[in-house]
């Protein structure tokens, strides 16, 4: 399933990323969640929660699904 996931901006760091998508609860959890579970962003495994996520973007979290960044409305 793919969802789409608004951001306000034109980038958005991927830990700040999966809380809006609520994939973890809090952006302390990043670091750990992206060390234990593989996460693609546009097919590239990351493991930065630093990583700059940007509109059009394809994020997968492997057990979780996959979302598509749009520009909020």
């Amino acid at each position: 399933m793919n969802e789409n996931i608004e951001i306000a901006t034109e980038t958005i760091q991927l830990g700040q990323f999966l809380q809006i998508a609520n994939v973890i609860e809090t952006g302390g959890m990043a670091k750990w969640f992206l060390s234990e579970y593989p996460v693609f962003v546009n097919g590239e495994r990351e493991d930065r929660r630093g990583k700059k996520i940007s509109i059009g973007d394809v994020v997968e979290v492997e057990g979780v699904g996959t979302f598509t960044v749009v520009r909020e409305s």
